[in-house]
């Protein structure tokens, strides 16, 4: 990534809206009081044989480009794709997905291009749509949000240990693009100086907000290669970044090969004047998904899955884990 040369204050996802210190910080006093699992992608039930996993979650604040420029037809795909990747992450495959619209009027139009893409996202994770909810509250929203939760199932010994170790190769897959989280940061960097329907300055999109709307790659035709392979632990890269790699433990993690970051990132960058650590702890910067391993294994996967070895796991000089990164160190 190039240096900050955008012009205005250097924007941050704290004053876009979005502190994620404190987000974890609610979280945790979330998990507190719930008693749920800490760390983990899925809640996992022990039912007997097997482990019932469940992951759930929405599209954030990409439904606002969505709506400018009238376009629905892809947040649903962004919406499985947010549920099965965290199942996947777990060595879950997933099943079966219902989802939650909420609207403040029904609109036939945009509720049609929804379905579009949650069937669209279905095909793509190979899961069944098994139902979901329409809610019209419109003293509680504003246009429309969409969430969905995924079940899943395990056998005992297929999840994954959760727990990278020292010596462990790092295998990454690309990204789509932004996916669906950060777009709080990545909206008001573009419309600093630029609208969604302004023309896409670099190749593949016709506008601008079409880069926003890009969807989350679908990551469940891992799952096998990686049981397979031997994988201990796997991460989403999502909200927070490359720090979601310190889920897999307190370790080092040396990213020397990364993925090439899309043109949507560099433009999101400059047009903000965010630094490169804030779009490295934001956005997953092209590479959305990381497996640990045996590294004598790494090639091999890499290999089958047209994913690459990205990096490797060292031991942690503090308690907490971090990421060393283009000559960053989150």
């Amino acid at each position: 990534m190039a240096e900050n040369d955008g012009d205005g204050d250097e924007l941050t996802y704290a004053d876009a809206g979005v502190d994620i210190d404190a987000s974890e910080a609610a979280t945790a006093a979330l998990i507190g009081m719930v008693g749920e699992g800490e760390g983990d992608y899925a809640g996992l039930l022990d039912i007997g044989d097997r482990y019932l996993a469940l992951a759930t979650d929405g599209v954030g604040t990409k439904l606002l480009v969505a709506e400018a420029l009238s376009d629905y037809s892809t947040v649903g795909i962004d919406c499985i794709a947010m549920n099965v990747n965290d199942l996947v992450a777990a060595g879950v495959r997933p099943v079966a997905f219902v989802d939650y619209l909420a609207v403040d009027e029904p609109n036939e139009t945009f509720a049609e291009q929804v379905g579009e893409g949650l069937a669209a996202g279905a095909e793509r994770a190979d899961i069944e749509l098994v139902g979901g909810e329409t809610a019209v509250m419109p003293e509680v929203v504003r246009g429309l949000d969409l969430a969905g939760t995924c079940a899943g199932l395990a056998a005992k010994d297929g999840v994954f240990d959760g727990e990278a170790e020292p010596g462990d190769a790092l295998v990454g897959w690309a990204s789509s693009g932004i996916h669906s989280n950060g777009l709080t940061l990545a909206r008001e960097a573009v419309t600093r100086e630029h609208a969604y329907d302004d023309p896409c300055p670099f190749e593949g999109y016709d506008v601008l907000g079409e880069a926003l709307l890009e969807p989350t790659r679908i990551y469940t035709d891992l799952l096998d290669p990686m049981r397979d392979h031997g994988v201990r632990a796997a991460a989403h890269v999502t909200g927070g970044g490359w720090t979601n790699l310190t889920r897999l433990g307190a370790h080092r993690y040396v990213i020397e090969d990364p993925f090439e970051a899309q043109p949507v990132f560099e433009f999101v960058r400059s047009a903000g004047n965010v630094s490169d650590e804030e779009m490295h702890r934001t956005f997953n910067m092209g590479t959305g998904f990381v497996a640990a391993l045996d590294p004598e294994a790494a090639e091999s996967l890499a290999a089958a899955t047209g994913g690459r070895v990205i990096g490797r796991v060292e031991e942690a000089e503090g308690a907490d884990g971090s990421v060393s990164i283009r000559g960053l160190e989150l």
